[in-house]
């Protein structure tokens, strides 16, 4: 009688192992695929060279110069595309045999070594600082003598006249309450030209990465703008906008304000030119 495997035992384990996770470049790459960004828009919005998003979303961190400035790279990508970064993170230190131990303080007696030496008094600084002392008291010893001569009214300049200057007076019967001044984003919204196309983009309910260009496709601003900040572009003929977060974004267009929906956290490329705002 021989013994052999059950059918439950034939079958092949589950792969359970770190191998079996999508890796860290290909988590990133879907994420900002699935966002629909170009590698050029995240590298234009985080500051990470384009060389190096294309070698993090290919599992190649030798470029960033070292598991600090890979971790560093990492969130800040993650972040972008609106991924947690820690469990990226944590699978990265995993692979490279836990986190980087942080760099130890320079030993103490370091510092004792560079330590500038001990100087005595500056005697020529503060024999200077006496002198400057002594004639500035003498000069203003002059002037002050000098003045008790005189009378006490101002003669007037030849040929000017003095001007009469009504003190207010505390009751305030007469006087008006200050008009409150009109809010210049209003004020440039409504100065907008007719000739022209204005766009403004205002962050109301958070910060987001904003890219803006021209008819010709000349870079007007491409950055972050952050919560209560405002930008205006103008060309004859055409503004071109890409929206990190729409949903943040309140936009003017020919002095008008422009009623969406977008969502928070969406990406959406704008066209406006002149006339009535419309969505390109």
């Amino acid at each position: 009688m021989s013994i052999g495997n059950s059918p439950e035992d034939e079958r092949p384990f589950e792969d359970v192992s770190e191998e079996a996770r999508p890796s860290i470049g290909r988590v990133l790459q879907q994420a900002r695929m699935a966002a629909g960004l170009t590698v050029d828009d995240v590298s234009t919005a985080t500051r990470v060279r384009i060389a190096i998003v294309h070698a993090i979303e290919s599992d190649d961190f030798a470029p960033c110069g070292g598991d600090v400035y890979a971790r560093g790279h990492i969130r800040t990508l993650a972040r972008f595309v609106h991924l947690d970064p820690a469990p990226l993170l944590a699978q990265y230190d995993a692979q490279r045999g836990g986190r980087p131990a942080p760099t130890p303080a320079a030993p103490l007696f370091e510092a004792e070594r560079i330590r500038p030496e001990r100087r005595g008094p500056n005697w020529t600084a503060a024999m200077v600082a006496a002198i400057v002392v002594v004639i500035g008291f003498v000069g203003f010893t002059v002037v002050k003598g000098g003045d008790t001569g005189t009378g006490s009214e101002t003669p007037v300049a030849e040929g000017s006249k003095p001007s009469s200057t009504k003190t207010a007076s505390p009751s305030g019967g007469n006087s008006k309450p200050a008009e409150p001044k009109p809010d210049p984003t209003e004020s440039a919204i409504a100065a907008a030209p007719q000739d022209k196309v204005t766009v403004q983009v205002s962050a109301v309910d958070g910060r987001s990465w904003i890219s803006a260009k021209d008819h010709n496709g000349r870079l007007l601003f491409d950055g972050l703008l952050k919560q209560g900040e405002s930008k205006t572009f103008q060309d004859s003929s055409k503004i071109n906008l890409v929206l990190g977060d729409a949903g943040a974004i309140q936009l003017y267009v020919n002095g008008k304000k422009i009623e969406s929906d977008f969502q928070p956290g969406s990406v959406e490329r704008l066209t406006y030119t002149k006339g009535d705002p419309q969505v390109g």
